[in-house]
């Protein structure tokens, strides 16, 4: 048993930090490998990784959307990705890590590691911009909620709106919040500018961020924002970096990061945004600031309809964090209907596909119905994460059921004059007295949810009872049969009770060897003619290739249940295969088939023999644990017996 270390990282810390490093753990225990998984999350780190099991470690496995300093990985085998890997690719990668396909991590200055490369498909700008959303998202928070604690207890209504008196306990309260609202831009600019150059960035980054906020530096009224702080982030970052790799004496070297790094980086930065940056980026970010508080009408809706769709799209990924910046750099100036309709849309996703599940459990998996409860608790919290095993699944008519539901909800708060005054969304920070027209933000989100579940069933299929099946199999029937592990005996009229009534060892591979679809589906017709139960194995294999033809039998989750209808059969049949390092079957969700389940249904047969067969396969493959159990087979008598269970 090997021993692997993984390292999970988001830019909130919040959903997708913890559902990679569950499934890193689940995958570990199906392949027998020794994992330990420390999380960096919005508590801090956890689990922490020590000096002496990092000295024992074969490898490591960074799956993060964030910086993770990696000094401490410095010649072990090293894997840098994003957490979306993590979630849904962990097997994948943690069989890199035993098949040595990991490069060893390098610290020498300058050196580009193959661990940096193999995360080079990432985008460093939105890498680097994260890491500072991160860390500001805290600031943002605590400030809003202050803010909104102080007006809701001690604020008095004056003709001004709603004011707290000066010298009560509530105004020190709300100076609290704004304090802390202060740091917002600078905690921005700081942290994009360390995940570039490392800690000599923090310095320029800060101060960067903190004339960037601040117009008085550059004679403009107003400060540059969130814009500025980017900007600024960026710009202190990268001359840090570029001054890092300056050779100088050995004897200077020591004192770089303390003193020359982040004092030349400081003063390049601050006179570039005093004399040349900063008044046009302030320009430009009080025009912006003045539009959206003017919008009305269409525009709004238009606005509000981006910003649901990017909310939804990604549950949590890149469209989703750069709509919540954009809203959380809003409630900094004061504009807090952007946000509004962003917190509203936040949470409909998760709420809407869990009340799903409750209203038509037909439609959904026991697995998935399980899931739907932790997503509509994960809604009311604002987590949109929840809705990502649903999508994962089924991506094709949940994900447009999501977006459609949060656009509508985002649309009437948005035309409802919504505010959220925190950084965060759901019915908790309505709870917490931080949204403004609460009873429109609750009809936003109950009207966004209503459309999303009653899409979402009306587009799914059921997976109890008669399944529906694509175009290609016909009406069979079936109806005694007799099975044993060396034959199958089973004749057109014969019931099916389990799987393995249509099924035997003979037509069971464990090694399938085909590196393309159309090569593996020959492997698998060719157990078919061995086995008597076709009359032209070229007649039944046009069947399957012609199914194949309307749309993909790869369902995702690496499964394909490739199926046809042909006088070519005999009896019906089903073969199952497993392709290890998997085959490309333009499945739903991208994933290569590794568990291929083929059908074989005769022409003239009638009933609904083959949804029988289909509905037994649909129901145990939601179970995670069936299909890990069934990768890590060693032999057809160990797959067989798992085949009986499918019932």
């Amino acid at each position: 048993m090997g021993k692997i270390l993984a390292i999970t990282a988001c830019p909130v810390g919040i959903a997708h930090t913890y559902m990679a490093a569950e499934n890193l753990q689940k995958a570990g225990l199906a392949l027998g490998v020794d994992i330990k998984v420390e999380t960096q999350g919005s508590i801090g780190i956890e689990n922490a990784l020590t000096d002496q099991e990092i000295a024992e470690a074969d490898g490591i496995i960074i799956a993060a959307d964030k910086e993770v300093p990696k000094d401490r990985f410095v010649g072990k085998k090293l894997i840098v990705t994003g957490v979306q890997d993590g979630i849904r690719k962990p097997e994948e990668l943690i069989k890199r890590i035993q098949n040595g396909d990991a490069p060893v991590y390098k610290a020498e200055a300058g050196a580009v590691s193959g661990a940096e490369k193999s995360s080079s498909k990432e985008n460093p700008i939105y890498k680097h911009l994260m890491n500072g959303v991160s860390y500001m998202v805290p600031f943002i928070v605590v400030g809003g909620l202050l803010i909104a604690i102080a007006l809701t207890l001690g604020g008095e209504q004056t003709p001004g709106g709603i004011k707290i008196p000066d010298g009560s306990f509530w105004k020190h309260i709300e100076s609290l919040g704004a304090t802390s609202f202060m740091f917002m831009v600078p905690i921005l600019a700081g942290f994009i500018a360390v995940s570039i150059a490392d800690r000599p960035g923090l310095v320029p980054g800060m101060i960067g961020g903190y004339i960037a906020a601040n117009g008085s530096f550059y004679g403009s009224t107003a400060g540059a924002g969130f814009i500025g702080g980017i900007i600024a982030g960026f710009l202190a970052g990268y001359v840090a970096l570029a001054i890092k790799k300056i050779k100088v004496p050995k004897a200077v070297q020591p004192v770089m990061p303390i003193i020359f790094i982040p004092i030349l980086s400081s003063v390049i930065v601050g006179l570039l945004f005093i004399f040349v940056i900063g008044h046009p980026v302030a320009s430009v970010f009080t025009a912006l600031t003045s539009w959206l508080a003017g919008m009305q009408g269409g525009s709004s809706i238009l606005l509000a309809m981006i910003l649901g769709a990017m909310i939804a799209v990604d549950m949590g990924g890149p469209f989703n964090k750069v709509a919540f910046l954009f809203g959380s750099a809003m409630i900094g100036e004061g504009n807090y209907e952007i946000m509004g309709p962003i917190a509203a849309a936040i949470c409909i996703p998760p709420i809407g596909l869990g009340l799903a599940t409750f209203i038509n459990k037909r439609k959904f998996s026991q697995t998935e119905r399980d899931a739907g409860k932790a997503s509509f608790t994960m809604g009311l919290f604002g987590i949109t994460e929840g809705a990502i095993p649903f999508a994962a699944q089924d991506p094709l008519r949940v994900i447009p059921s999501i977006v459609v539901g949060s656009m509508v909800g985002s649309v009437i708060a948005m035309l409802a004059g919504v505010g959220d005054r925190v950084a965060h969304g759901g019915p908790i920070v309505a709870v917490l007295g931080a949204v403004d027209n609460v009873v429109m933000f609750f009809v936003a989100v109950i009207i966004g949810i209503i459309v999303t579940a009653f899409m979402v069933i009306a587009l799914k299929k059921n997976v109890e009872g008669p399944v529906p099946v694509a175009a290609g199999v016909g009406p069979v029937s079936v109806a005694s049969a007799t099975a044993t592990h060396t034959k199958v005996e089973t004749a057109v009229n014969t019931d099916i009770n389990k799987l393995t009534d249509i099924t035997d060892l003979e037509l069971i591979d464990i090694d399938l060897e085909g590196t393309t679809r159309d090569e593996v589906i020959d492997e698998l017709v060719a157990k078919f003619d061995t086995e008597g139960i076709l009359s032209s194995k070229l007649s039944f294999k046009q069947a399957i290739l012609n199914r194949e033809g309307e749309s993909s039998t790869g369902l995702g989750m690496n499964i394909a249940i490739p199926h046809g209808k042909s006088s070519a059969v005999k009896r019906p049949a089903v073969a199952f295969g497993i392709k290890r390092d998997g085959v490309d079957w333009k499945s739903l969700d991208g994933t290569d088939a590794k568990l291929i389940f083929m059908i074989a249904v005769p022409e003239k047969a009638a009933g609904d023999a083959h949804l029988k067969i289909l509905q037994m396969l649909s129901r145990k493959l939601m179970d995670d644990s069936f299909r890990e159990q069934l990768l890590a087979v060693t032999s057809k008598e160990e797959a067989y017996k798992l085949l009986e269970t499918i019932k």
